[in-house]
This record gives C-alpha cells, sequence and structure tokens, in this order.
C-alpha cells in the first residue's frame, strides 16, 4: 500500500511470544496520556461483512460517507486533543482515512505514524464473512482467551501485540498526548488490559462505536 504523504510506517510485523500477555501489567503509572478511537463506520460495515487480513483491509474497504461524518462529529464533541496530539494508526484504509481526518480537523503538523499491532484481529476462516459471526467468536473468547478459534487470532494474542505498543510509547514519549486510531476488538482488548483485567473478559466492558473516542485510563495496581 502506498502510503500518502502525511503517514509514516512503524517498522515491520513483529511477533510476539503469547506468553507475554499484558505488558501493562508491570507499570503503575503512565507518562502520557492515551485517547483510543474507533475508526468510523466502514464499507465493510455498510456490507455487513468481517475484512480483517491485511490484504483486504489495506487496499480498500474503507470508510463510508456515514463514517466521514461521524469522525467530524466525534471531534467537534472531544475538547481534549488539539494540534498538537500524536496520532499513530492501524494502517488498514479505514483507520487511515479516520486519523487523515482527524489530523486536518486538528490542524496537527506531525505526520501519521501507522503500526501494524494497531491492526484489526485477524478473524481467520470468518474472512469476508458476515460479521454476525462476531458473537461466536466472542462466545469463545471467554471460554479461552488462547484459543485460536476458526484459525483466528487469540484474544490474548491481540493484547500481548497491542500492549506493547503502549509499553513502547512509553519509552518514546514523555507527557504526550496520543491518539490510537484502530478497530473494534483491537482497542476491545486494549481498554481490557489497561483494567488489568484478563482478555477473556473484553465483552464485559462497554464497547467503543464506530468513530468513538475514550480516554484511556490505567487501573490502579492492587496493593497486597
Amino acid at each position: 500500500m502506498q502510503l500518502p504523504p502525511a503517514v509514516t510506517a512503524h517498522g515491520p510485523e513483529i511477533h510476539i511470544p503469547e506468553t507475554l500477555l499484558n505488558h501493562l501489567s508491570s507499570l503503575d503509572r503512565l507518562a502520557n496520556r492515551y485517547f483510543a478511537m474507533r475508526h468510523g463506520h466502514s464499507v465493510a460495515n455498510q456490507q455487513g461483512i468481517i475484512v480483517s487480513h491485511p490484504d483486504n483491509g489495506c487496499a480498500g474497504f474503507g470508510l463510508s460517507e456515514q463514517g466521514r461524518a461521524q469522525v467530524v462529529a466525534s471531534l467537534q464533541q472531544e475538547a481534549r486533543l488539539d494540534a498538537d496530539s500524536i496520532i499513530l494508526s492501524s494502517d488498514f484504509s479505514r483507520a487511515l482515512e479516520t486519523a487523515a481526518i482527524v489530523r486536518q480537523n486538528l490542524g496537527c503538523q506531525t505526520r501519521i505514524d501507522t503500526d501494524v499491532r494497531l491492526r484489526e484481529r485477524n478473524f481467520g476462516e470468518l474472512e469476508l464473512g458476515p460479521d454476525t459471526a462476531y458473537q461466536a467468536v466472542w462466545q469463545q473468547d471467554a471460554l479461552d482467551p488462547e484459543g485460536n478459534f476458526r484459525a483466528g487470532e487469540s484474544a490474548n494474542q491481540v493484547m500481548a501485540r497491542v500492549t506493547a505498543l503502549i509499553v513502547e510509547l512509553e519509552r518514546r514519549h514523555a507527557n504526550a498526548t496520543l491518539l490510537l486510531v484502530s478497530h473494534g476488538d483491537a482497542l476491545q482488548i486494549l481498554q481490557t488490559a489497561f483494567a488489568r483485567r484478563d482478555a477473556s473478559e473484553h465483552r464485559q466492558l462497554q464497547h467503543l462505536q464506530t468513530a468513538e473516542i475514550r480516554l484511556l485510563s490505567l487501573a490502579q495496581l492492587e496493593v497486597r
């Protein structure tokens, strides 16, 4: 995929050992503020299909007209982001298009950085099938967060990659406001990690609507 001039790509895709799950578990505080933003309503949402493989998600299935309007409306209600905010995005079209609208509306001078760890959860054999199949995946997550249902990415694998990114950002930045533009399951599991809860519980937390922006707060460590 040819990245637009305002976008930079971050490194090759990496594979994190599944034994390393929530990389935030040892942190008692964060040096930065993190906001999650789910991409706006997309063509895949419009068609009611699952698009989770990079070959499909990076090449097409961008935002719908409804999605573009959602992003603008969401920004109009969000006063905590400004031109100094740092935007990181999945390299899927629907996320990148969302990030580009955010950058333009906030007047950010810095480029959008992409990172593969913010990609959509890979749903394996369910690719391009009906999105009603998500329910079966989430039911399996609750039973076994390490399971690769229908050859898809496990909830634990998603938690490992998204939290590894946060730890890296903690090393790279200080006192920064970072907006992470990503996808439903990736952000759902990320906020579960911030809550210091098991990946199997990710559907117990309030899910993000399309184009919704949410502050991620790190739960306090339990005192033993």
